[in-house]
């Protein structure tokens, strides 16, 4: 199965429908972010620390890795960083471009697989920002492995992860009678874990999404190379029943050696 192809027809579909995650920030924003008054996300609510970030991102080479969709590549851009912004989708690329042209913006958009990043140099970007994307990815140490080839030393990898909980119970379950039943053994994937009948709803409708180790996710981030210094939890408001009783999604703050 061609996952990369599947999942970026997946999100072309989700900018049509307007999904939260590919709607473009507002010109207000825009404004804001250029006098000063910005705050991004990773997970689903919680604003990522300031300090997290270079106190002064004039001329910063940023990466926004696999986060498309017109939100934080052009509020980075606003604060008159450089940025980059890559993502698997078309459609989530062209939210960038939208907000850009709208709002006299700089900013480059590159189409790609989040696990390779051959289109960049070593040590090309002082930041990335890499939100709760990779588990659409089917193989994740890929995606570490390159950022940190692509970081200058010194540089900041900041990055969104989803707690593998989250995958571990039954979503008809979840959704038809509110209760939460234990089902499936992590490392999940939707090819291997749900019937022929789950798998084709999902695929007409959404991008196929794997829930990776703790070990592969802040394991893989250490194994190439990182240095964690930061990490907070996060979840979704009580409408998502496994938040009612757990943070399932987690920022990281990890550091290149060196600079």
């Amino acid at each position: 199965m061609d996952v990369l192809h599947h999942n970026q027809e997946a999100w072309n579909r989700l900018v049509e429908a307007n999904d939260r995650w590919t709607v473009p920030v507002s010109s207000e924003a825009i404004t804001q972010a250029r006098a000063g008054e910005w705050s991004l996300i990773l997970t689903p609510t919680k604003p990522v620390p300031r300090h997290w970030f270079p106190a002064d991102l004039s001329g910063t080479n940023i990466l926004c890795l696999a986060s498309g969709g017109g939100q934080q590549g052009p509020i980075l851009a606003a604060t008159g960083a450089d940025v980059t912004v890559y993502d698997n989708s078309p459609k989530q690329l062209s939210q960038d471009r939208f907000v850009a042209e709208r709002d006299g913006l700089s900013l480059q958009t590159v189409q790609g697989d989040m696990a390779e990043l051959g289109a960049f140099a070593d040590e090309a970007f002082d930041l990335i920002f890499h939100p709760c994307s990779n588990c659409f990815a089917k193989n994740i140490l890929p995606v570490w492995r390159e950022a940190f080839r692509v970081l200058k030393p010194g540089g900041t990898l900041l990055a969104g992860i989803s707690n593998p909980v989250r995958f571990i119970f039954d979503e008809a379950a979840q959704d038809e009678r509110g209760e939460l039943v234990v089902r499936h053994k992590i490392p999940y994937s939707d090819i291997s874990h749900l019937t022929p009948e789950e798998l084709e709803k999902v695929m007409r409708s959404q991008p196929l999404a794997f829930g990776h180790t703790l070990e592969d996710q802040l394991g893989g981030q250490l194994k190439a190379g990182f240095v964690l210094v930061e990490l907070f939890e996060d979840r979704f408001d009580e409408s998502d029943l496994i938040s009612r009783y757990v943070d399932t999604f987690m920022a990281t703050r990890a550091l290149k050696p060196g600079g």
